[in-house]
């Protein structure tokens, strides 16, 4: 079974599937990459609680940097927001972001709890 939440016309925030929730790309307010970077993982933070998972669950994540150069600053930011022991397999690559004021974009796939699943699937 798949479950679309928070779905628009052109995507849906999360899609869950056999105990995996799939977060569409998050980015973040603020002057600086830092900034940018701390908003993001808040609003990941929020995608996940609702899709019934956290951050000690995500079993990847795909970061893009507008300029590779932040990477340092980003890096920091993600460091202290990740669980010790928890780290995601990750990814970090520069691309061109929807807009120009963007620094950063992270996507995220995490394991949903499995109290959430239905029966049959647990």
């Amino acid at each position: 079974m798949i479950e679309r939440i928070d779905t628009k016309k052109r995507m849906s925030r999360i899609l869950k599937h056999n105990g995996v929730a799939y977060l569409c790309g998050q980015v973040g307010e603020g002057a600086t990459v830092a900034e940018q970077t701390r908003d993001c993982l808040s609003r990941v933070d929020s995608l996940l609680e609702k899709a019934g998972s956290d951050r000690k669950h995500i079993l990847q994540a795909i970061v893009w940097l507008a300029d590779m150069s932040d990477f340092a600053e980003m890096n920091e930011v993600w460091d202290a927001w990740v669980p010790d022991g928890f780290a995601p397999a990750r990814a970090c690559g520069e691309a061109k972001l929807a807009r120009d004021v963007l620094k950063v974009e992270i996507i995220v796939t995490a394991a949903v709890n499995q109290s959430d699943l239905p029966e049959a699937h647990k």
